[in-house]
């Protein structure tokens, strides 16, 4: 899918060195609740993002999905009108208000957002609750592989029609296929990653691309190995956060009979620069 071209003054401010989690996310808050039209704000998710999208071009860089990879994601949502919907790192609330607010529009009836950092997930809460989107979105801290376990495992989590994946990049596939063996990914469910072209992220690529039998193939190989070799993790290395690197359950097989149809929709980060959504939906089972 062709894309279309960037607007040059919608540009966020220069991406650091380092860029989150120095506070900016608390900065955030101040700006917003300060800003001199919160009363039009409140209540308002489009103002909300607004604020939030001035805050980045003016301020400094935060790492949302922003316009113009949103804007995929949301006219999905309008057309495949999910009833539940999760998203796999939270940040500050920018996808959550964004995909939350188009899909109450779709008549969806849950938005699950999991945000490993409590200071991140408070920023979300306080965020979505300005944007008056609190009854529909439930935000939940903690590692996400262990918050997906614990939702299921109450029966608060059965099935989700949709997943934004946006977090911790070796992460995508462990989480999928997680979500593959408790049956919340069945046919009919459809993923939205972020991120895939910058920085990159070739083994969900693989994984999400690969025929049922090639994925079959590799979970006996990994059981031979006694490790998870199917789509072995090439870029670990280059996702460090302040805490270390995350600790992934790289021995799930998932369910390499579901059959994946895939395609990658180019788009631009904030900051101008080229990358994309993979959308991959669920087709059936072998």
């Amino acid at each position: 899918m062709a894309q279309h071209s960037f607007n040059p003054e919608k540009k966020y401010a220069e991406q650091e060195d380092i860029f989150f989690d120095d506070g900016r996310e608390i900065e955030l808050l101040h700006f917003v609740y300060g800003h001199p039209q919160i009363d039009d704000i409140r209540g308002n998710p489009q103002r909300v993002l607004a604020a939030i999208d001035e805050f980045g071009r003016t301020k400094k860089y935060l790492m949302n999905v922003g316009e113009d990879k949103g804007r995929i994601v949301t006219e999905r949502i309008a057309s495949e009108k999910p009833k539940v919907m999760m998203e796999l790192g939270g940040y500050v609330g920018y996808s959550a208000i964004l995909f939350s607010d188009a899909l109450r529009k779709a008549g969806g009836t849950r938005y699950w957002t999991l945000e490993r950092n409590p200071e991140f997930a408070a920023v979300v809460a306080s965020l979505v609750d300005l944007a008056g989107l609190s009854d529909l979105v439930r935000v939940v801290v903690g590692p996400s592989d262990a918050s997906i376990s614990r939702l299921h495992k109450a029966g608060q989590l059965k099935h989700v029609d949709a997943i934004f994946l946006d977090h911790y990049k070796p992460a995508y596939t462990t989480d999928l296929k997680l979500c593959e063996e408790l049956k919340l990914v069945t046919p009919g469910s459809i993923l939205f990653a972020d991120n895939v072209i910058k920085p990159g992220n070739p083994p969900y690529l693989e994984y999400v691309r690969s025929t049922c039998e090639e994925k079959r193939k590799r979970v006996k190989v990994g059981k031979v190995n006694g490790i998870d070799s199917q789509f072995p993790d090439r870029t670990a290395s280059q996702y460090k956060s302040r805490e270390g690197q995350e600790k992934l359950d790289e021995t799930r097989s998932g369910n390499p009979n579901l059959i994946y149809e895939s395609e990658l929709v180019h788009s631009y980060e904030p900051s101008g620069v080229k990358d994309a959504i993979e959308i991959t939906r669920c087709v059936g089972e072998e």
